[in-house]
């Protein structure tokens, strides 16, 4: 019997550990960074037709094929696919992201949500730790990944080389506007705070996650070192700043590796940013 509780409460029970799973794309860059390589995996309404390299990470994209927005599955296509567990995530511990539910249901398939908001980072990757534990052949769990304490090591004595930085995480959403995020809300931005990374909150105005405004908020901010949405669906930045720049994947596979790699770039950025005056003209 094999037996797993997902982040919604529900209990999943199948008579064997399976075999065949389909994730949403995030979800399954990190299973298979961790071990489990899926059959398949889809997208969310916000990608194409074609994968995004950014939330794909270190999948194998000739041994998994990409079956576009979960939205627009067909059933036929997913019941092609024989899979035994579909994997998605939660942002609000009730439902999943990217896949109508009624298509899992329909098709008589399990679905396994795990949460990826709200929660600290560390909790998000033992979660996926011990998912991609329970789907693997039994064997020895793996360590800790050292990798990520590496990074988190360079993190900190690239702050520790020198003053302060201004460091912003955005969005792209066109020429005349910018999604400017608030640290506290997104994991992986509350983790680097508590590593020491000092983020700069945009300010007072709607939105939990974001603050919607004009590019011209980026300047005014002064940022030494900016966190840019490198999605397929976010706009490129357009500002004179002059801030170094770090690609950021709010969607990131939830696994050590690749926290590890996006912490690295941010010690990266962070050793090569610009060591500005912090004095203002008269």
């Amino acid at each position: 019997m094999w037996e797993f509780t997902d982040d919604t409460g529900q209990v999943l029970r199948a008579d064997r550990r399976p075999e065949r799973t389909v994730a949403y794309v995030r979800a399954g860059a990190a299973l298979h960074d961790l071990g489990v390589r899926p059959v398949a995996v889809y997208g969310s309404d916000h990608d194409g037709d074609r994968i995004d390299p950014a939330k794909g990470g270190a999948l194998p994209a000739a041994a998994v094929p990409y079956l576009g927005p979960g939205g627009t599955l067909a059933d036929e296509d997913l019941a092609a696919l024989r899979p035994d567990l579909i994997v998605d995530v939660t942002y609000d511990e009730k439902s999943a992201y990217a896949l109508d539910e009624a298509l899992a249901c329909r098709l008589g398939v399990p679905l396994l949500t795990l949460s990826v908001g709200g929660a600290p980072l560390t909790a998000i990757l033992e979660r996926f730790a011990a998912l991609a534990d329970a789907l693997r052949p039994r064997q020895p769990a793996p360590g800790a990944v050292p990798e990520l304490g590496e990074a988190e090591d360079a993190l900190r004595a690239a702050l520790a080389a020198g003053p302060p930085p201004r460091v912003l995480a955005l969005s792209g959403a066109g020429p005349d506007r910018v999604h400017l995020a608030r640290p506290d809300t997104w994991p992986e931005l509350h983790h680097l705070s508590g590593l020491g990374v000092p983020l700069l909150d945009p300010g007072p105005g709607p939105g939990v996650n974001w603050l919607t405004t004009g590019w011209e908020h980026v300047t005014r901010l002064r940022p030494d070192l900016l966190l840019v949405d490198g999605r397929a669906h976010a706009s490129r930045p357009r500002t004179g700043s002059g801030a170094v720049t770090v690609p950021w994947n709010p969607e990131a596979p939830p696994s050590p590796a690749a926290y590890a790699r996006f912490f690295t770039a941010v010690a990266g950025g962070i050793a090569a940013r610009p060591v500005r005056s912090r004095a203002r003209p008269v």
